[in-house]
């Protein structure tokens, strides 16, 4: 007897199997449709971005030729951390116009060897894939150059000539930023940093100075020397033609920590969902740490989701019990006065004791952090720093082969800092913590320095006696 003898029950199984398929057909776009929501909500941002269509025209889905047009509502309390960071533009889809568009949005990656290792979480920001200039300091190049030419001192196609002084980074970010934007970059370095920097600032087509080290009182010193260049242009541009010198300030630059404000901070929240419990940065210029400390004391981090796991008052000073804060760590290297700045307020290092004073106070294998005097963007978020974490040459080096053999990472110098604070840090939080840092550059820039010294130190050698311990490696104590 078939169903067709039976209408009743026919419809009836009808039903069940239409109703079986439209669970099944439900269930299977069930994963897909966040990915097709967030493709849908970057493209509408992009078009935002991009027309000088009105805001609210884009806040409508597509009509279709039954309904007229139905708004978009958010009906939920918060947004999420990853909506937050799309509406601040901070992830574009698909093409980008631009060189300086390839800046930001940088991946955080778990370092899985020092993570187990500690027993605790520990992620690398990777900036040395922003991509312009390979470092954090593309953010900084780019906001710098964004405010000049906001306040007229920078006119694209007038041949003005950005001047910067600088230990290669973000001399690097500003030679490839200029090119794009159709400036000139003339650039003032130390002789006693890496050859490979100063030879791809020429391939950049920037002009390249390298001055002997000078303190910075001196007129000398390669910060006051790009200064005064700038201001030479600029005299001279006076009866020659209409271009400009623009001197792009980077150690006193609000720019330079509002860059890392305003776009480092609010991917690390969103990136970790909001859950981290220690943030770990060298110092130069001091913005890195600054801007990201502040925003991430800030209201707006707590509103993008931001929420500590710990605040038992075990790191840092001006910590009390039940603080529900992530803790802001300075990594620092040999000579740099900052560790004692941020531990006892007092700007000083040993190698400026009397009798013991080297060519340069700040006598380390390691670039791109450690100084010895206060800059603004250090000030503006030093007050926010709880403790700080002297890191040694040997350590850095150490760290820096490690993390070639069992990550696959080469960095260098100023991450090799990092991930070593980083570790010690994450030795003084409870287990499952999570610690974030930054990996600044790559180690292709530190060739004839840094990885010159690890092969040296013998820590290439595969049948080097090499401890298969990190804490044992790096002279730290054991956990128990």
């Amino acid at each position: 007897m078939s169903l067709s003898d039976h209408p009743r029950a026919y419809g009836t199984f009808a039903i069940a199997v239409a109703f079986t398929a439209g669970v099944i057909v439900t269930l299977g776009f069930k994963d897909l449709y966040p990915d097709l929501e967030s493709r849908y909500q970057q493209k509408r941002l992009w078009a935002r971005k991009h027309s000088r269509t009105p805001a609210s025209a884009f806040d409508r889905r597509r009509s279709s030729i039954f309904w007229r047009p139905v708004a978009l509502e958010d009906h939920e309390e918060e947004e999420s951390p990853t909506r937050s960071v799309l509406e601040q533009g901070l992830l574009s889809p698909g093409t980008v116009s631009g060189i300086a568009e390839c800046i930001g949005g940088t991946p955080l990656i778990e370092i899985h060897s020092l993570s187990l290792a500690t027993r605790r979480t520990i992620l690398g920001k990777a900036e040395f894939l922003n991509g312009a200039g390979n470092s954090p300091k593309d953010r900084v190049a780019l906001r710098m150059i964004e405010v000049a030419e906001s306040q007229g001192l920078l006119v694209p196609g007038r041949g003005d000539t950005i001047y910067e002084g600088t230990v290669g980074s973000t001399g690097i970010s500003l030679a490839a930023l200029a090119r794009a934007k159709g400036y000139r970059a003339h650039i003032c370095m130390p002789d006693d940093q890496s050859k490979e920097k100063s030879d791809l600032l020429h391939h950049l087509g920037a002009t390249v100075e390298r001055v002997p080290v000078a303190p910075i009182a001196s007129p000398e010193h390669f910060v006051n020397l790009a200064k005064r260049r700038a201001r030479e242009h600029t005299a001279s541009a006076k009866t020659e033609d209409d271009s400009r010198g623009f001197f792009a300030d980077q150690f006193e630059n609000a720019a330079n920590y509002e860059a890392h404000e305003t776009t480092t901070g609010p991917e690390i929240v969103a990136q970790t969902g909001g859950r981290i419990d220690a943030f770990v940065a060298g110092a130069g210029t001091g913005g890195t740490i600054a801007g990201v400390a502040r925003y991430l004391r800030s209201s707006d981090a707590r509103k993008a989701g931001l929420k500590p796991g710990v605040g038992d008052g075990s790191l840092g000073k001006g910590r009390g019990k039940g603080e529900n804060k992530v803790r802001v760590v300075l990594a620092d290297p040999p000579g740099s006065g900052l560790y004692n700045r941020v531990r006892h307020g007092v700007m000083y290092s040993a190698t400026e004791k009397e009798g013991t004073r080297r060519r340069q106070q700040v006598d380390s294998i390691v670039e791109g952090v450690g100084i010895n005097r206060v800059t603004n963007n250090f000030e503006a978020g030093r007050d926010l720093i709880d403790d700080a974490v002297r890191v040694t040459d040997a350590q850095a080096c150490r760290m820096a082969r490690w993390l070639v053999e069992r990550d696959g990472l080469f960095l260098g110098s100023s991450s090799a800092v990092n991930c070593v604070a980083a570790v010690v840090t994450a030795m003084q939080l409870p287990e499952g913590s999570r610690v974030v840092t930054i990996l600044c550059d790559s180690g292709a820039r530190h060739l004839s320095k840094l990885w010159k010294r690890i092969g040296e130190m013998g820590l290439e050698e595969e049948d080097g006696a090499k401890p298969d311990d990190l804490f044992t490696l790096l002279g730290l104590e054991k956990p128990k």
